[in-house]
């Protein structure tokens, strides 16, 4: 059995996917690379069969219909036969060093009968004509080098929470939790992370730079301009996290901050965009979205409401939505998004 699953979505990638395949090759037998060609109408699939071609008993190219990135992510966990499972976006790439560092120490931990539910690493923002590389790392807010619970976490500041970028699940609990992401649906990457961690009892952390997240390309999902198009998708995603995750259920008090804290951030990002917008309509959206939360899961609601952020985004009139904006503005300068 491989010890990692890789998942490389790919739609119309031909341009970088290759440089992101490379940087995973160097697993070797270790890993499973599962290049999904997500309907590409340009010579997409033609590289994956190339690569599967060259490396068969590494990397595996699976065609589809189009079905976004949520549903290319479902068919990689269909069809992967790692013990872990990861998701890799096809403008994306890893560290090599970091990667077989990784790669070493999950397989040490599999072979001494030590498997964990996810294991964490770090991500980097390689921002698109920016010499600045912003590292999110986690050595301030989980034991290092050690299998730990979540009774031992700290508190995590608002920029450093668990990603798709820092998080490897243990492929028999995604299966078993039943994680199936919507199809034609941006931002899923979020679900991919919040759904499954109700379930995980045992985490490990390894202080390595392994992910490397490009951001700035102006198609970007993660473009301010794009996202503000696609933002219904966005609410979609809020909602799903709200519906699927019963808060009030979770037993461990410090997951259920946790996860408080990552519902909050998803609903002041949609609030954000909703506002920055600037329609009657999105404004509308907002409110309603917020009534969503309070008629799901009235004590999440109060609390988030109650916090900064969600007494910032709630503030009333044009004057509170300027300070909500301006709030946005620089929290976009400190944390490096978009």
């Amino acid at each position: 059995m491989k010890v990692l699953s890789v998942a490389v979505p790919c739609y119309n990638s031909q341009d970088y996917m290759r440089y992101c395949i490379e940087s995973l090759l160097p697993g070797g037998e270790d890993a499973e690379i599962l290049i999904i060609d997500d309907g590409s109408s340009d010579d997409t699939g033609n590289i994956a069969d190339e690569y599967a071609n060259k490396y068969p008993s590494v990397v595996k190219a699976i065609h589809q219909e189009n079905g976004g990135h949520g549903g290319a992510i479902n068919t990689a966990l269909r069809n992967a036969s790692g013990l872990y499972f990861m998701v890799v976006d096809s403008d994306d790439w890893v560290d090599v060093r970091s990667y077989l560092k990784v790669l070493d120490t999950i397989k040490k931990l599999s072979e001494e009968g030590n498997q964990v539910d996810l294991f964490i690493s770090n991500y980097v923002y390689e921002k698109d004509g920016k010499r600045f590389k912003k590292v999110v790392r986690y050595d301030d807010v989980l034991p290092e080098g050690r299998i730990f619970t979540w009774d031992e976490i700290k508190p995590f500041k608002k920029d450093q929470y668990i990603s798709m970028h820092s998080a490897i699940y243990r492929t028999q609990l995604l299966r078993d939790c039943g994680l199936e992401l919507p199809k034609h649906t941006f931002y899923v990457d979020n679900l991919f992370v919040y759904l499954p961690l109700v379930h995980v009892k045992k985490l490990y952390y390894m202080n390595e730079d392994l992910y490397r997240y490009l951001i700035g390309r102006k198609d970007q999902s993660v473009n301010e301009q794009v996202m503000i198009r696609r933002i219904d998708q966005q609410i979609k995603v809020n909602k799903i996290m709200i519906d699927q995750v019963h808060l009030e259920n979770i037993e461990n008090e410090k997951l259920r901050q946790y996860m408080l804290n990552f519902l909050e951030i998803i609903t002041v990002i949609s609030s954000f965009f909703l506002i920055l917008s600037g329609t009657p309509e999105n404004l509308e959206k907002k409110k309603e979205l917020w009534e969503y939360i309070k008629g799901k899961d009235l004590q999440a609601y109060k609390e988030i409401r109650s916090r900064t952020l969600g007494r910032l985004i709630n503030l009333p009139g044009r004057p509170g939505r300027d300070i909500s904006l301006l709030v946005y503005r620089v929290s976009q300068r400190l944390i490096g998004f978009n």
